[in-house]
Parts: C-alpha cells; sequence; structure tokens
C-alpha cells in the first residue's frame, strides 16, 4: 500500500474526530440569537479532542459547491468520534447528523446553544447545551471545554449506541469497513487535512504575497505525489489562489479537474468568477455563458446570480469609461440579475445590496420606487448577519450603504466605525467609497441628507 509523510504534528495513531458545525458567526432569522462557532471550535472543541487524545478534523464550509462529498462521507463513516452542533438546525449538519446515525451506532456527542428549539426528531437525543453572552461568546468557555473533553473519552471507552437506528433494531448492521479501508482512509484524510489546513491560513492571513504562492506551489507539488488526491484539496487551493487574486493559477486549477467536478456548480461560479476578473480576450463573455449554462442546468441561485450580476456590471462601466453608448445594455442586464439573485433568495444581502446601487445608478422613476421597497429588505438580511454586532467588513460596509439609502446617519456612521476598525485593506475601502459615491447622486432625489455621506467617502479614501 502505498505510503505518504504526514504533514505537520498529526499523530496517525490517535482517533479521529470529526466536528460537524457551522462556520463564522451565525444568527436565528431573528437576529436574537449569535453564535462564533469558529470561536467555540478553537477555545472548546479542539482543546477538548487533544485533552481526550483525539485528532480532529473539521471541513471547511467554504469548499466549492460538489466539491466535498466523498471526504465528507467517509468522515463520517470511519471517525472514531464525532461532535455535530445543532444550533439553528443547519441542514448540512442535520444531514451529515443522520448519515452518522446510519452508519455507526455510537460515539456521537451533540452540543447545542441554550435557548434554542431543536426540530421535534431531535429533541429526545441526549445534547450538551452551552451558554452565550450578548456577543455570542461563551459564556464559560472552559468549563464547556472539561464536560465536552470527558465526553469524549467516554465516548470512546464506553460504546453505548447513541444512534436512534442502533438502539430501535435488533442485529441493524450500519456500515462495517475492512482494515485496509479504514487505513487508507486515516491516511488520507490526515494528508489532506493538514494541506487544506494550510491553504485556509493562506486565505485568511496574507502577508507576504509572493511566499504566500511558493507556499501554494509547494501543496501543488504534494498533492501530484499522492496517488487519489480528493477535490478537496484543489478547492482550497482554488480559494486560496482566489484571496490572493492569482486568476491565472485559479483557472489553470478548474479547466484541469476531472469532468464530474468541473461541472459542479462552485467549480462553475468561481472559474466565471475568475475569468471575468482576468478580463483577458473574451474572458468576460466566456463567464457569462458559462453562468448562463448554469442557471438553466440548475435553476435559480442567488451566488450564480451575483456573479452574472458582477460580470454585467463590470462589462457596464468598462464601456461607460470607453464612452459606448451600448453601455446602458450592460447596466440594464446588471441589474435584471442582482433583481433575480434577490428573488432567489432575500436572505443573501449580496445581490440586493448591487441592485439597490445599479437602481440608484440608472435614475428612473421605477427605480427610486424599487429602491424605498427593496431597501428593508436587504436591511432585513443583513440584520440576518450580525447588523452593527457584525465583525466582517462586508455586512458592515453593506450597512453604510443602507442607512445612506434609507436616510439613517447615525446608524451608517456607527457602522462605518466599526467597519473601519477591523483595518481592512484599502481595496476593500475604495471599493465601498466607489459604491457610495455611485449610489450618492440618487440621495436627494429620495429625499435623504448627502453631507455624512461626503464625509463617509473621504474616510474610506484616506483608508
Amino acid at each position: 500500500m502505498h505510503t505518504v509523510q504526514f504533514v505537520g504534528d498529526a499523530d496517525p495513531r490517535k482517533p479521529l474526530l470529526f466536528v460537524a458545525m457551522p462556520f463564522g458567526v451565525k444568527g436565528d432569522p431573528s437576529a436574537h440569537i449569535r453564535v462564533d462557532f469558529d470561536t467555540l471550535y478553537a477555545s472548546c472543541v479542539r482543546p477538548a479532542a487533544e485533552d481526550a487524545g483525539l485528532e480532529v478534523i473539521r471541513a471547511d464550509e467554504e469548499m466549492l459547491g460538489g466539491f466535498i462529498h466523498r471526504p465528507m462521507y467517509e468522515r463520517l463513516l470511519l471517525a472514531e468520534v464525532v461532535v455535530a452542533d445543532l444550533t439553528f438546525a443547519n441542514p448540512n449538519v442535520f444531514y451529515e447528523l443522520g448519515v452518522r446515525h446510519a452508519a455507526r451506532p455510537w460515539a456521537t456527542v451533540l452540543i447545542c446553544a441554550k435557548g434554542q428549539q431543536r426540530p421535534v426528531d431531535v429533541k429526545p437525543l441526549r445534547s450538551t447545551l452551552y451558554e452565550l453572552d450578548e456577543d455570542g461568546a461563551l459564556a464559560d468557555a472552559s468549563g464547556l471545554q472539561a464536560l465536552l473533553a470527558d465526553q469524549l473519552r467516554t465516548a470512546l471507552g464506553e460504546r453505548t449506541p447513541d444512534s436512534p437506528l442502533f438502539q430501535l433494531l435488533d442485529g441493524y448492521p450500519g456500515v462495517v469497513m475492512s482494515a485496509r479501508a479504514t487505513e487508507t482512509f486515516r491516511e488520507r484524510a490526515l494528508w489532506t487535512s493538514k494541506l487544506v489546513a494550510r491553504a485556509y491560513r493562506i486565505r485568511v492571513s496574507v502577508t507576504d504575497r509572493e511566499q504566500a504562492l511558493h507556499t501554494l506551489a509547494e501543496i501543488e507539488g504534494q498533492i501530484g505525489a499522492l496517488p487519489d488526491a480528493d477535490d478537496e484539496l484543489f478547492s482550497s487551493l482554488m480559494l486560496a489562489y482566489r484571496s490572493l487574486e492569482s486568476w491565472d493559477e485559479m483557472i489553470r486549477i478548474a479547466e484541469s479537474l476531472p469532468a464530474e467536478t468541473a461541472a459542479a456548480p462552485g467549480t462553475c461560479e468561481q472559474l466565471a468568477l475568475a475569468l471575468n476578473r482576468r478580463n483577458s480576450r473574451g474572458d468576460r463573455s466566456r463567464a457569462i455563458e458559462i453562468l448562463v449554462e448554469l442557471l438553466e442546468r440548475e435553476g435559480e441561485s442567488s451566488e450564480t446570480l451575483g456573479i452574472l450580476g458582477r460580470c454585467h456590471k463590470d462589462r457596464w462601466r468598462e464601456k461607460q469609461a470607453a464612452g459606448d453608448p451600448g453601455a446602458v445594455d450592460g447596466l440594464d442586464a446588471a441589474i435584471a440579475a442582482y433583481g433575480r439573485g434577490c428573488a432567489a433568495d432575500p436572505r443573501d444581502y449580496y445581490p440586493g445590496v448591487n441592485l439597490l446601487t445599479l437602481l440608484a445608478c440608472r435614475r428612473r422613476p421605477e427605480d427610486l420606487e424599487r429602491i424605498e421597497e427593496l431597501a428593508p429588505v436587504v436591511a432585513f438580511a443583513v440584520a440576518r448577519h450580525g447588523g452593527l454586532g457584525a465583525r466582517d467588513y462586508w455586512t458592515l460596509a453593506t450597512i453604510v450603504e443602507i442607512s445612506a439609502l434609507r436616510g439613517r446617519e447615525t446608524e451608517g456612521r456607527r457602522a462605518l466605525s466599526a467597519a473601519l476598525e477591523l483595518e481592512p485593506e484599502s481595496w476593500m475601502a475604495a471599493t465601498t467609497a466607489d459604491n457610495l459615491e455611485a449610489l450618492s447622486s440618487a440621495l436627494p432625489l429620495l429625499g435623504r441628507p448627502v453631507e455624512w455621506v461626503a464625509d463617509a467617502i473621504d474616510g474610506l479614501r484616506r483608508r
């Protein structure tokens, strides 16, 4: 059997823990409860696993659509322990829990934030409840860590069935894997996990672009040494190259993937995004063709339509700068795409805020009426992502733009101050300034104040 050199300090002899939970800061639809899942993982789940002698694997949420099915199934089937967080009834987590309960009789540990109404099918299942403060942080991180470590040790040692299927059906077989299959899985899972972690660190903490590109080239070389590399690795590489705006590399990887993986919605979307941003001869037209074909095949998606809207918006700006009289066609097409994206999923504020900005640019009487109707809808979508308490620049920047359109100066200034405290990169601040300038021409027509918006633009430009 092929043997690989493990990356990092993973111990192949340790039992594996797979963590099924959301990523980032999430809130319930009412925006009354928020959870910082990354901090929960880092401060409690991971150290509890280390205390219990487990090697922990957490899948990256931002994998491209359709990429990670095989490694996800492998981990659920073969990891000695699974921790599943039921907070907010995340559909991915519940699906993964169902697979686990169908496959393995024991060692599935459930956790959930207090105050959550769990779906009726899981209410009878034993869950550990954790308490949050008003900022979505754990009220007692050390206590939860100690409790969870004890539960993980118990789950490993007692082998008491916690799956309803195994409890209900005598002789239910579950899934039994051969020793060779298990060994192969462990080898690949640990190798993949460490390479994915390296790529992820590049995405979230780039300080030296050239060194980051060199590291990614090294990771590609290590992937080439693996005879059966998971698509998860290629997804991580694409997303890491995206964070570096290395469009050529993103396109190269996407075009080298097997046909089935290349056809996955997430792959198509990211390829189109990279083509549009590179914008060599024919790139933007090809990006639009890919997205239109994807919509015909998969149906309406706010993500796909958001990228399509961006392609048309960039085409409009390009033609407008060149004095092309046909530029307005691109503006109309962008508004149509963002409008479809907003209708496909009103919870996704990205197409909504872009739609509002472009309606403000076009400034027809019916556009102004539509702005009045849609601004509260987009504001609600942003509130679901944490509102003024969010620690994400784009969420706060969107609140600034929505506040300008709704005439809410105090809220807009607060959001701007919070956004700038996050020390955004210069291009991020410039993007927000451009958006505010685009919509500011419509503010007098809406009867909204413009002075504070001009101050906001000036402050962002200085960044």
